[in-house]
């Protein structure tokens, strides 16, 4: 609604915007990022059948592929139409699989209040992107918003419509909310992967925009979007496996004594 309904001055890299069509483009190009990197996930829980699965998470990738998503120009291609698919299909056997398997809430796990703590965190530090997708500003002073400042006088502070930042949150959320559930040293893998990713683009939006662009920091952190080899992706994977390896493998269940 927001992208179908403002100029694409008040946004950020779309050309198309303000009707239906660009609307929808923009939704598109969601559901390639972030929306398809939580997918495969949900994709590789359902687990079955095996070829669809396979099929959704081969969609859903093709989002990584450079140029497909591109930062600077951020309206719908045709190939945009494959991770979006992609997603769709993970969410077909998703239901598909709580029609086979039921629902349930998974038992307590380790970490949860940990889980539960990052949450509400990311929740809070989401507050002005959430309203800029409404197409609205975060009201009052405790966030930038509407303010140009200095350091970036384009666009406002917090520009309306979607931000990165926002990606940043939903993927760690999906992931704390998918690693109780994780049973595959695969998915645990990935989804540790994805919770560290999601906290450092959520991190490095809102440093810039909330502590960077105010001048209170001089230090603009590092765009960390796309994987590449460089010094901040490798802390990014060393922490994914310190989550890992303390945090979300797959712990074998455990016998109950005998009597």
């Amino acid at each position: 609604m927001t992208y179908s309904r403002l100029p694409p001055e008040e946004l950020y890299a779309v050309d198309r915007s303000g009707d239906l069509v660009g609307g929808l483009g923009r939704t598109i190009v969601l559901l390639n990022w972030p929306l398809a990197l939580g997918a495969v996930a949900l994709a590789a829980l359902a687990a079955r059948p095996r070829p669809l699965v396979a099929a959704a998470i081969a969609l859903c990738a093709v989002t990584a592929v450079p140029g497909v998503v591109d930062q600077s120009d951020l309206d719908a291609r045709w190939v945009n139409g494959l991770p979006a698919f992609g997603v769709l299909l993970a969410l077909a056997l998703t239901a598909a699989a709580v029609r086979r398997d039921g629902a349930a809430f998974a038992p307590r796990a380790r970490g949860d209040a940990l889980r539960l703590g990052l949450g509400v965190f990311l929740l809070l530090l989401a507050l002005p992107w959430v309203t800029a997708e409404a197409g609205f500003h975060f009201p009052g002073d405790l966030f930038l918003g509407e303010e140009r400042p200095e350091r970036s006088p384009d666009l406002a502070a917090v520009h309306l419509g979607f931000h990165h930042g926002t990606g940043g949150v939903l993927l760690a959320l999906t992931a704390l909310l998918l690693s109780r559930a994780a049973r595959s040293r695969a998915l645990a893998a990935y989804l540790s992967l994805m919770l560290v990713y999601g906290l450092a683009n959520a991190a490095q939006d809102g440093w810039n925009e909330q502590l960077w662009k105010r001048g209170t920091v001089g230090w603009h952190a590092p765009d960390v979007l796309r994987p590449e080899l460089s010094l901040p992706w490798l802390v990014l994977v060393t922490a994914a496996v310190a989550v890992y390896a303390l945090w979300f493998r797959p712990r074998p269940p455990v016998e109950p004594a005998e009597t």
